[in-house]
């Protein structure tokens, strides 16, 4: 069965991204490196966002995104900036993940990436939910659109419908976790059992940590990964035909040639 082309991290892409992701998963998990516990790494994230900025570049100089590709990502990016305030206030439901998680699949991982991380950014703008939390929220939807391509390239059907929704589970959980590890340093102080502690054995804020997520957050990442799982399985067939035929008819990554036409 013929398969779409994807777009994929090569080169200078690749280290961009090899690097924003190492910054990234320090600013994570940090908690669990340091010894005593400091001000808000936002360094970590300011540093990163070059190397952000340089794989969109070194992807658009090296032809792997087209100006018609770089078109459908800010439309794109819009769309699912403009889902995600419709489950404001409401536990979990958020539909712009399946939304990033099929155009991931279609268009690619490095399409994915930047897409969930573009989306993120805008959707902060649009609400007005600009702070140290974006930058989080940013990386942890790029990674989430970068993951699919574990998936792999040639399923379809049913089988392809199962493995995203089971994909749009583990996103769910994954998103989740890492919100918490974000705010849980911060936000129950210093004096509980569930409390971050600076300088003690990583098994023990280890479990401090999930002790938390598990009691705090789970009423939000369960609601998230069903819904996320459903509309995958209800809609995610008519919008993956529709993505992949846009894919096709858009003719992405094909030079446009302007053949002469000789007069008889």
């Amino acid at each position: 069965m013929r398969t779409l082309p994807i777009f994929q991290f090569k080169g200078a892409s690749a280290i961009a991204l090899l690097f924003t992701s190492a910054i990234g998963l320090l600013g994570f998990l940090w908690p669990f490196l340091v010894s005593e516990k400091t001000a808000h790494p936002q360094w970590l994230f300011i540093l990163a966002t070059p190397f952000a900025l340089l794989v969109l570049m070194a992807s658009v100089s090296n032809n792997q995104l087209d100006v018609k590709t770089v078109a459908l990502l800010a439309v794109l990016s819009a769309l699912v900036a403009a889902l995600r305030p419709m489950g404001t206030g409401a536990v979990g439901i958020e539909p712009m993940w399946f939304i990033l998680i099929l155009a991931a699949r279609v268009f690619g991982p490095s399409f994915g990436f930047l897409l969930g991380a573009i989306s993120m950014f805008l959707s902060a703008i649009i609400t007005g939910g600009l702070g140290p939390w974006v930058a989080y929220q940013s990386f942890a939807a790029g990674w989430i659109g970068l993951g699919v391509a574990c998936i792999p390239k040639n399923l379809r059907g049913k089988r392809e419908l199962i493995l995203l929704a089971l994909y749009g589970i583990v996103a769910a959980e994954f998103f989740g976790i890492a919100m918490d590890l974000q705010f849980w340093p911060w936000f129950i102080g210093g004096d509980t059992q569930l409390s971050y502690t600076a300088g003690a054995a990583l098994a023990a804020n280890m479990k401090h940590f999930f002790s938390y997520h598990f009691l705090s957050s789970m009423a939000w990442d369960i609601p998230r990964a069903i819904f996320t799982a459903t509309l995958i399985l209800l809609a995610g067939k008519a919008i993956l035909n529709s993505l992949r035929r846009a894919y096709t008819r858009a003719a992405f990554l094909t030079p446009i040639e302007f053949i002469e036409r000789v007069k008889a």
